[in-house]
């Protein structure tokens, strides 16, 4: 199917990109706020606004000031999710052909039938988003302004970062609920620890470096798990080449360290995690995996 031509001045509008001069890229695919028009969704939005990475961009917003590449889809997770692949779509969602690819990875499909695919169906407690099915075209495009211009930013500034250094460091930064949703994961009610680090099982980052990285935050007290019950999705599959150089490790913060979960107001605390994320990133623009 022919995608329709996408402006800059709508790009401009679904993500942020501000290029680095370190070896370090920071991307944030899932604190998005800007709920397009043409959302059309049914449920509450309180409810919906669960989905989102709720003030991450604000935990890191020092990285440009410290010379690394930041990238921030503006659009909400659950609108498009920049985190999935752009073939995990839930054909059963569409009122209509489905004329592109469609996931068969099981792992990826468990997702997909969580209701938790490129475009969402459920919200994270199980809620109907969609009072209707959606047109194959409104997908396609939601690919085409948020998922493909998401990818090419963060792509570019890893390749822009590995030219400059010879290596690549790449946080997908993320939030997690104190408690897992009922359709959130594969771990429902879990309780989540403070931070879960995630390089699909050393394949996407060196896991020494995964562990240097567990211990640097241990050591400003935090819990910090590694590759449970989160191993990392899309971004750092698709980026992560260790072997190349090219490091990515998705990093997840409990919520309840910054924000009050219900009014989805910052708390006090955030300015102190903000501050140890920082000392994180200071930290490692003095870390060369190369010589690990």
């Amino acid at each position: 199917m022919a995608s329709e031509t996408v402006r800059d001045d709508m790009v401009a509008a679904m993500v942020r990109s501000v290029p680095g001069r370190t070896p370090l890229v920071f991307d944030s695919p899932h604190s998005g706020t800007n709920y397009p028009g043409d959302f059309a969704y049914s449920c509450d939005f309180a409810l919906l606004r669960t989905a989102e990475d709720t003030h991450v961009e604000k935990l890191y917003d020092f990285a440009p000031s410290l010379g690394i590449a930041w990238i921030e889809a503006l659009f909400p997770r659950s609108y498009l999710d920049a985190n999935r692949g752009e073939h995990e779509v839930d054909v059963e969602m569409l009122d209509g052909r489905w004329e592109g690819e469609v996931v068969t990875d099981p792992v990826a499909l468990s997702k997909v039938r969580l209701g938790k695919g490129l475009v969402w169906k459920n919200t994270d407690t199980g809620e109907a988003m969609y009072s209707r099915k959606l047109r194959p075209q409104e997908v396609r495009q939601r690919i085409d302004r948020c998922w493909r211009p998401y990818h090419q930013a963060v792509q570019r500034a890893i390749e822009e970062a590995h030219a400059r250094h010879g290596y690549s460091v790449h946080l997908n930064c993320h939030s997690m609920p104190s408690v897992a949703g009922s359709h959130a994961t594969d771990h429902p009610g879990i309780a989540h620890a403070d931070f879960v680090l995630g390089d699909r099982d050393g394949s996407t980052a060196d896991p020494r470096l995964t562990a240097q990285l567990a211990e640097f935050l241990r050591s400003r007290g935090y819990d910090v798990k590694v590759n449970f019950p989160y191993k990392g999705v899309e971004l750092v599959r698709r980026y992560g080449e260790p072997a190349r150089q090219r490091h990515s490790i998705q990093v997840e913060v409990n919520r309840k360290r910054y924000m009050d979960e219900r009014t989805f107001e910052l708390l006090a605390a955030a300015k102190m995690l903000r501050e140890d994320l920082k000392a994180m990133a200071q930290w490692l623009l003095g870390v060369d995996p190369r010589r690990m």
